[in-house]
């Protein structure tokens, strides 16, 4: 077949794959929002409709969810370029706490009217709209971790804010600045595309890219040394539940000819699993076994090894490593 009608396979194959895996991503509640106005007169608005269609408080966090990552973008200008904190003065803690209020209520409306925001914007919106339908949710802030270069890191940073929500006596952790898309380095721009794996994740999932300012999670202490040099996780593995078993650290320590065992839950022969090499060259592993409800499988250290490797399962990036 000519080269040119094999790359127009492969396209149109892709995109019915990626056609296939969104419809596999849109439960019954995202189909019922994902038919909503991109538009409401006001946020009590949009809480009445919610509140109306459906019944349970998981289903109308997941609602809210759904219509902030359908409709609002991430302001990517407003993250290049944030805007002057504003100060402000008082002469009573009631005052205080008005000014706050305030400055919070404008956050909101400008977040909801302008249909942008940055991650403050997000989880501002998704407080109050939880509010409005009577979900107790709190905003948490902290540092997150998106590239390769995050791995070994020596300190955390505030960078980041998400949410968590109490929902039949159980706190859960949702982050839906990354639900509602991602920054496309290769195009500079930022890429609409709708996930729910950040909508109740598991926390060993969420703390593996998430780390809050507090240190603690339900009054827990979380490992900074585990976040900051843990290995980097893509969302693909936490929608397929792709726990990496070994290594456990994101640092690997390694010689030409040294061979590295990746253990990886939820995997068997049937998936296509490689890696990149320094030249960005697929290499497929070699004699993976199956064990353990996983699968196991060695990379060899060798020239052609960059700073990184990165395993990549049916095409989909799934785990991170640094090589020292």
């Amino acid at each position: 077949m000519p080269q040119k009608k094999i790359a127009l396979v492969f396209l149109l194959l892709n995109s019915i794959f990626i056609n296939f895996t969104f419809a596999q991503k849109i439960n019954e509640v995202d189909k019922i929002v994902a038919k909503y106005p991109k538009s409401f007169d006001s946020t009590e608005k949009l809480a009445d409709r919610i509140e109306k269609d459906f019944d349970s408080d998981y289903d109308r966090a997941r609602a809210i969810y759904s219509w902030i990552a359908f409709n609002i973008r991430y302001d990517y200008n407003a993250y290049l370029n944030p805007p002057r904190v504003q100060g402000f003065s008082y002469s009573s803690e009631a005052e205080k706490q008005r000014k706050i209020k305030q400055l919070n209520d404008n956050l909101v409306q400008k977040a909801f009217k302008s249909k942008k925001a940055v991650c403050e914007g997000f989880t501002a919106l998704y407080q109050h709209l939880a509010s409005l339908v009577g979900i107790k949710c709190e905003i948490i802030r902290g540092d997150s971790k998106i590239s390769v270069r995050d791995i070994g890191r020596k300190t955390t940073s505030s960078n980041h804010a998400w949410n968590m929500v109490l929902i039949d006596k159980k706190w859960r952790l949702l982050d839906v600045t990354w639900g509602q898309g991602y920054y496309d380095s290769s195009k500079g721009r930022m890429v609409n595309d709708f996930n729910p794996a950040y909508f109740d994740t598991d926390p060993d999932y969420f703390f593996a890219k998430h780390f809050p300012d507090s240190g603690s999670y339900l009054g827990n202490r979380l490992s900074k040394e585990d976040f900051l040099n843990g290995p980097l996780i893509y969302n693909t593995t936490i929608e397929k539940d792709y726990k990496i078993k070994s290594p456990d650290s994101g640092i690997i320590e390694a010689r030409n000819g040294d061979r590295i065992t990746v253990e990886i839950k939820n995997l068997s022969k049937s998936n296509q699993v490689f890696y990149l090499n320094k030249y960005n060259k697929a290499v497929k592993v070699q004699n993976p076994k199956e064990k353990r409800g996983g699968l196991e499988f060695q990379i060899q250290i060798d020239s052609n090894i960059g700073d990184y490797i990165t395993v990549f399962v049916d095409g989909n990036s799934v785990v991170s490593f640094k090589i020292v």
